[in-house]
């Protein structure tokens, strides 16, 4: 359907925009351009509003406001915010009035053009999903980059073209109601994460399963083998599986040594891939498998050879009186410091420790004792991430700091020359910021600042 054709679908009828952050406002655009009837529902109370939000009620958006926002409130449509439950008590009565319950993401399947190639998991989505792309770009292909990544892409679909290319990075909230799935859909690894917004695992489990449960036979599911969970998948799948391993031969790519593998066959050196850490070897792998046929393997070796990395992921910030800092703000859960903790041949100065997701921590604490010469832990989760580095045998020097700031001055004042300070919390970063992305800039602030 074109967009124009999925906006003129509305007209006419009351919508409800519940949560006005940032892949909705684009969208509340288009519904005010289209002379729609838009409330804009958010818990923001108005003093507290940015003036982008005062100026789409001054394109004619009703706003409903505070801690109430979603009570009192009906429509003929609501398109839902990926941090709300579709389970909240509020939408199951907004569904029993008859109002059809729909997202920004599921109006951008309906409406574009071109092939989807998703990328999921509960860590490696975004440097994954910007590889995707980077390969793609670098083989001629015109690429559109967006979703959970941060760039919404609905208000961009009637600038897309059938030939175009589109990827994107789905979180497990963007994917909980999705009724459609990707033509290739990526997953890259499954692990606890996000407890704190779904009910259980197996909820959060069941959401990453849409990006391929709606495919058609001529579709294309990239699994990680290592993961018992993602391998799962694969049972399910309609399309073609297609795997990537790094401890054995599969149908696809694996390691062998330090070379990626196609049926025997070399395509790219862990040597030659610029970013660090095994884990990024597996996110090149599912990148590539992602891209075959669209790409040649010289675009592949060129790629791996410039790209520095995504802001915020195991991120070189400065290197000051023999001093490396590293920012890995992204590492919102134990497995992503884990990856990150692996990356280097040293121990180092880790700071850890955020906003609590009811994630366990325990398996964090091996990894520490092995791979850590001083734990400075802050935040909401620093006690539990203390707890489960005493846990494990050979800890080390562990100091807890409340304070985000201090964290870090701490680290700098405790470094000696050749030593590597890295904040990779394995914890959200809503404690103290807004999100990992402020939490990373407040880092790099502080370090430049020494």
């Amino acid at each position: 359907m074109e967009l124009v054709a999925y906006f003129q679908r509305l007209t006419g009828k009351r919508v409800l925009v519940l949560g006005m952050g940032v892949s909705n406002r684009p969208l509340m655009r288009l519904l005010l351009r289209y002379g729609i009837d838009v409330t804009g529902c958010d818990r923001t109370p108005r003093e507290a509003l940015d003036p982008e939000i005062l100026e789409l009620e001054r394109m004619g958006a009703k706003l409903h406001l505070g801690e109430n926002y979603l009570k009192n409130i009906s429509g003929d449509v609501a398109f839902r915010t990926p941090g709300l439950h579709p389970e909240k008590p509020e939408l199951i009565a907004l569904r029993k009035a008859g109002t059809e319950i729909t997202s920004e993401m599921e109006a951008f399947f309906e409406v574009c053009p071109c092939r989807i190639i998703g990328v999921t998991g509960s860590d490696g989505k975004t440097t994954t999903a910007t590889l995707i792309s980077e390969l793609l770009k670098h083989a001629g292909h015109r690429v559109w980059l967006g979703g959970n990544i941060g760039t919404p892409l609905l208000d961009k679909a009637d600038q897309m073209k059938e030939s175009d290319k589109v990827v994107l990075e789905l979180s497990s909230f963007q994917l909980m109601d999705l009724r459609q799935s990707c033509h290739i859909a990526v997953v890259t690894n499954l692990a606890p994460n996000h407890l704190d917004m779904h009910r259980d695992m197996a909820e959060y489990v069941a959401a990453k399963k849409n990006i391929f449960l709606r495919q058609t036979d001529r579709d294309i599911l990239i699994v990680n083998h290592d993961n018992d969970l993602t391998e799962g998948f694969a049972a399910e799948a309609k399309g073609t599986v297609k795997r990537f391993s790094r401890r054995e031969p599969v149908d696809g790519l694996y390691l062998e040594g330090d070379t990626v593998l196609r049926d025997g066959v070399p395509v790219l050196s862990r040597r030659d891939i610029l970013l660090p850490g095994i884990h990024n070897v597996e996110n090149y792998m599912a990148a590539i498998l992602a891209v075959e046929g669209m790409v040649s393997d010289e675009d592949i070796r060129y790629v791996a050879g410039h790209f520095g990395g995504v802001e915020h992921r195991i991120e070189l910030v400065r290197i000051k009186d023999g001093v490396s800092y590293y920012n890995d703000s992204i590492a919102s859960s134990p497995s992503r410091t884990i990856a990150g903790l692996r990356s280097f041949s040293q121990k180092v100065i880790l700071i850890a420790g955020g906003y609590d997701k009811h994630i366990p921590y325990d398996v964090l604490g091996p990894e520490i004792a092995a791979r850590v010469k001083l734990l400075i832990c802050t935040g909401d989760t620093g006690g539990k991430i203390a707890a489960a580095a005493r846990a494990a045998e050979g800890t080390p020097e562990i100091l807890e700091i409340g304070d985000f700031y201090k964290a870090v001055r701490t680290a700098a004042q405790r470094a000696v020359p050749g030593d590597v300070v890295l904040l990779s919390p394995a914890s959200a970063a809503f404690d103290q910021f807004k999100n990992f992305m402020v939490r990373g800039a407040e880092f790099k602030k502080t370090v430049m600042e020494l």
